[in-house]
């Protein structure tokens, strides 16, 4: 700790009723992996919160947001930079440790109670993952919303035409795709109340469906030798380049979706094996070899690129607080900075572009719908079905003559 702050001036700045605390912040915000240039401001900040709180005498148990709100306004007119995000981590450490009174939460009204107890349903009764409620309970409450607006949420009163009417105003705004899950969604909760007896007729099979015909669409893949163009144009002599090169490396041999690799933990590789193990959609779990250049790259980041860090995720932030992944979408982001570093031009940018490229490349290659299925963990073989319109070479033997056509 000593060595992370002057300790002259850490002694200066111990004042007031935090004084106790603020070893333990710079402990944890140095585990976090702030650097320590940054550390000063902070418990300069937190110093002159504590000298405001003790002029006060305000209860330390009792501080909540509402109190930093009110030290951050303390001069009208007067914005003080660089002390709101140290001042959140240090409450939410009080808290943690329980020197503060936990801030009661909001009052909620019958509507949200009710799409709280629909959410919990889905996670514990159904076990679906985070990443479908977050789909799923938003369509519940937009539809809770449009018809009971003012507030009076009598579940009895639902009739076809509220659903019907729901549907048709909502479905037009969204992209084909997104259509559909308002669709799936809506008949999941129609389907909950019906279970909670909500209501006494199965309104889901009032739901009209959305126009996406099976296998109407072509997969979006990249042209033969951009995936090699991507990853040589990887910028690897810098640890976020080491890291990001080993996230692409990854997408494109194994297949892996974005959600597989925030995923990933340490112990799931099994280096002795050459083997990987990957939490799949639907909480399913699968193992796939581990290819030697995804090994090597992967065991040269944790060498000499990953920070150190008490989380177990595999590939972290580099910038403070160091943790795992909060989203898939950051993977997405480092696919399409690369594509864009490589000059690579494509509709699509997200992560999923590299596993239809790998599947296409697998089909070219001679590889079985089945196979290519067995690689990117297909549970039907409906979906892996899609990959054979892009065979252009097998289609052909399947096209019957133009009528009139040239002999």
């Amino acid at each position: 700790m000593q060595t992370f702050v002057d300790p002259n001036l850490l002694q200066r700045l111990r004042v007031g009723p935090l004084a106790p605390y603020v070893d333990a912040y710079l402990k944890q915000i140095e585990q976090e992996g702030f650097s320590a240039s940054s550390a000063p401001m902070q418990v300069y900040a937190i110093a002159r919160f504590s000298k405001w709180l003790h002029g006060r005498q305000l209860d330390l148990r009792q501080v909540d947001e509402t109190t930093v709100e009110r030290f951050m306004q303390r001069d009208p007119g007067i914005v003080h930079g660089g002390e709101s995000a140290p001042l959140r981590r240090l409450l939410a450490m009080l808290r943690q440790i329980g020197v503060t009174v936990a801030k009661p939460s909001e009052p909620r009204n019958r509507q949200q109670r009710f799409t709280d107890e629909y959410r919990r349903y889905l996670l514990k009764e159904r076990g679906l993952a985070q990443a479908t409620l977050l789909n799923y309970v938003p369509f519940a409450e937009q539809f809770l919303f449009s018809r009971f607006c003012n507030g009076n949420l009598n579940l009895s009163e639902l009739s076809a035409a509220d659903v019907t009417k729901f549907v048709q105003e909502r479905a037009h705004q969204l992209s084909p795709g997104r259509a559909k899950l308002l669709v799936t969604a809506l008949r999941s909760f129609l389907r909950y109340l019906l279970h909670q007896g909500e209501i006494s007729i199965d309104l889901s099979k009032c739901v009209p469906p959305v126009a996406i015909w099976s296998l109407s669409t072509l997969p979006k893949f990249l042209p033969a030798g951009a995936v090699h163009r991507v990853l040589s144009h990887c910028e690897r002599d810098t640890q976020v380049g080491k890291r990001n090169y080993a996230v692409l490396l990854m997408l494109a041999r194994l297949g892996l979706r974005a959600c597989e690799i925030v995923a990933l933990n340490l112990e799931d590789i099994d280096w002795d094996n050459s083997r990987i193990t990957i939490r799949c959609k639907g909480g399913r779990w699968a193992q796939l070899p581990l290819p030697a250049d995804v090994g090597e790259a992967i065991a040269l980041y944790l060498h000499s690129a990953r920070p150190h860090c008490t989380c177990r995720r595999v590939f972290l932030r580099h910038s403070a607080p160091v943790r795992g992944f909060a989203h898939s979408i950051t993977v997405s982001t480092i696919v399409r900075r690369a594509l864009i570093r490589a000059g690579v031009d494509s509709a699509r940018k997200g992560a999923h572009l590299f596993r239809h490229t790998l599947a296409t490349d697998l089909l070219r290659q001679g590889a079985s719908l089945d196979e290519i299925g067995e690689v990117l963990r297909h549970k039907s073989p409906n979906t892996t079905a899609l990959y054979a319109k892009v065979d252009l070479t097998a289609l052909r033997t399947l096209a019957l003559p133009w009528p009139g056509g040239a002999r």
